[in-house]
């Protein structure tokens, strides 16, 4: 007899004790980044987040389901900043709702309403698309191959020509977003209406169909005011497929989120945005080459030039510190950065949820490397959370700046 069963788990934590059957287990084991499965006692499983939230629907071999909610450790509010924070989109303090505080889809579903309707109030964006068609009257430039490949009637014509129209890629993106924040479990009625109505007005765009890509699509200045909803369409559709071990689709109705990218995504944004000011480049996902054959490549989360020199490295973790050392091997990596760049100084970025945890340096021994170790308070305002990260960038500037100084001294 298949069953249903719903695990609520924590994002990061000790886990939750619970009585698995043998599939249910199997299925879970299938998918192997959704949860951590360690024997409990009394028979039971320990079921522990592994930094993902959102809501999976998982399809047992007996026909049963498991509904699995993953949590986050900061609050709904925090969380959605960070998604949605872009520096060219200021944060809109709107409430978030009594029906969406406490839940992540219900709360992404109505911040992508409320985030579209203000993109369509300027309207729905037009772009010029290539089209080949068949038609009684010229209209662009002739197809001069398939028209001479034509016997008997001259009509009609092969041509080809520019057309002016909303299906787009931008608005390919936001419609299939739409469709499928509106299918969300938990997400209320008003907004689901939203939603829909707000897909109406996309008349003319053609949606996906089910399993093709999603296109692709380029910031300009054309569709810059498209550029944060755009960014939220993406997070959305990205969370929609799941896929077990050995590459057979798994049924999901939800979503999930995979917290360290979303960490490490406001991290580059944010310091790349106050660095730029004073004169610095911030290149994130870099590729450089550990050793002198250029066999063993690496990508920091950023890497900050002045002049076109390397100037720091950082890295984002999204791990709760609460020691005043970093991991060992979170130094080890940072210390192979610098040694690679020929840089003295790196920074590691970690996640807190409580104030007061200063900047520490670590001096490495019989090296002339240091690394500085932050953490940021996830669970500040907006204007304070971007507060420190302006600390942070306005430190690893001057640190930067003393390590020129005392490298130009040394010539």
């Amino acid at each position: 007899m298949s069953t249903d069963l719903t695990l609520t788990v924590r994002e990061i934590g000790p886990g939750t004790p619970y009585e698995l059957t043998g599939d249910q287990v199997a299925a879970l084991v299938a998918v192997p980044d959704l949860v951590k499965l360690t024997p409990a006692p009394g028979g039971r499983w320990n079921v522990r987040g592994k930094q993902k939230v959102g809501l999976v629907r998982l399809r047992t071999r007996s026909g049963g389901a498991i509904h699995l909610r993953l949590r986050p450790k900061l609050g709904i509010r925090d969380l959605l900043f960070l998604l949605s924070y872009a520096p060219t989109d200021p944060w809109h303090p709107e409430p978030v709702t009594a029906a969406t505080a406490d839940e992540l889809l219900p709360a992404l579903a109505d911040l992508l309403a409320r985030t579209a309707r203000r993109t369509l109030e300027g309207g729905v964006l037009h772009g010029y698309r290539e089209v080949a068609d068949e038609l009684l009257l010229i209209r662009g430039r002739i197809r001069t191959t398939d028209q001479l490949r034509r016997t008997g009637l001259p009509l009609p014509i092969s041509v080809r020509y520019d057309d002016h129209t909303p299906d787009i890629p931008e608005n390919r993106i936001l419609l299939a977003a739409l469709h499928l924040a509106a299918h969300l479990p938990d997400v209320p009625r008003p907004t689901r209406l939203t939603l829909r109505h707000l897909a109406d007005r996309l008349h003319g765009v053609r949606r996906p169909h089910p399993g093709e890509p999603h296109p692709s699509w380029t910031p300009t200045r054309l569709n810059s005011r498209y550029a944060p909803v755009l960014r939220l369409a993406e997070l959305l559709l990205s969370g929609r497929s799941i896929r077990p071990e050995g590459g057979a689709p798994t049924l999901s109705d939800g979503f999930l989120l995979d917290l360290p990218r979303v960490f490490e995504r406001f991290v580059t944004v944010t310091l790349g945005e106050a660095l730029a000011r004073q004169g610095i480049r911030c290149a994130p996902q870099d590729v450089h080459r550990l050793d002198e054959a250029g066999k063993a490549p690496f990508r920091p989360d950023l890497v900050l030039y002045r002049g076109g020199r390397p100037i720091s490295v950082m890295d984002a973790k999204y791990t709760f510190l609460k020691v005043t050392a970093p991991p060992v091997d979170h130094l080890y990596q940072l210390l192979a950065y610098c040694t690679a760049l020929g840089i003295p100084h790196g920074h590691l970025v970690y996640a807190a949820t409580t104030p007061g945890q200063a900047p520490t340096d670590h001096l490495i021994r019989n090296s002339p490397v240091t690394i500085t170790a932050h953490a940021l308070n996830l669970n500040d305002s907006p204007a304070g959370l971007l507060a420190q990260m302006a600390t942070l960038a306005a430190l690893a500037a001057r640190t930067a700046a003393v390590d020129s100084e005392q490298d130009r001294g040394k010539l």
